[in-house]
């Protein structure tokens, strides 16, 4: 296929304001995690691009392929935390008002100071078609990320969905880690774009 697929036409193109989340509970566990539980998922993680830089990850749902978001996963770190994530990503979603919104995607992001990812877009077909959203759980004001043409801040609690199909990156000129939790959500029962099909079926050819 000559052309990129269409973005759903319900994501934001720069920053949509989701309003503020009761993290007390989450933001707590996390700061608790020992470093080298921080190491040893990292290690393992899924979502390994060169753009992330020195960003460490602890991924607990994740797609089954890059080509599609309906096929996901539940990684091992899940069923110990699905009692702290998901009253904080029901919280995040709520003015969406999908009667069967899925959670594709989801995971701890942690920032070191002197931390950068590099500018890009998330390329891949099954990011095209989420809402991609951030809670930050810790920042400090030297953290800057760019969305949407400019750069911006984002407070501790307030969850925010993000563009991340344009350019975007982020730099943290702090002295303290910024740990976002970050994660895709869709409409199970939008119908699906009339280029998956095809756009699949060439994948699968190729």
């Amino acid at each position: 296929m000559s052309a990129m697929p269409a973005a759903n036409p319900r994501k934001t193109a720069a920053v949509r304001k989701l309003g503020p989340v009761d993290i007390a509970d989450l933001r707590a566990a996390v700061l608790a995690i020992p470093e080298d539980i921080w190491a040893a998922e990292n290690a393992g993680k899924p979502n390994r691009f060169e753009a992330l830089g020195a960003t460490r990850h602890i991924v607990f749902r994740f797609i089954d392929s890059p080509r599609d978001w309906r096929g996901s996963h539940d990684r091992p770190a899940w069923a110990a935390w699905r009692d702290r994530l998901e009253p904080v990503l029901a919280q995040a979603v709520r003015d969406y008002g999908y009667a069967r919104g899925l959670f594709p995607r989801v995971m701890l992001a942690s920032m070191p100071p002197g931390g950068v990812i590099h500018p890009h877009i998330d390329a891949n077909p099954a990011a095209k078609w989420p809402h991609k959203i951030h809670v930050p759980l810790t920042t400090n004001p030297g953290v800057v990320s760019f969305f949407g043409g400019e750069e911006r801040h984002f407070p501790v609690g307030e969850a925010v969905e993000v563009d991340n199909l344009g350019p975007h990156w982020v730099r943290n000129d702090g002295d303290t880690d910024r740990i976002h939790l970050i994660f895709e959500y869709y409409d199970a029962d939008q119908p699906d774009p009339d280029w998956l099909a095809p756009f699949l079926a060439a994948s699968v050819a190729r």
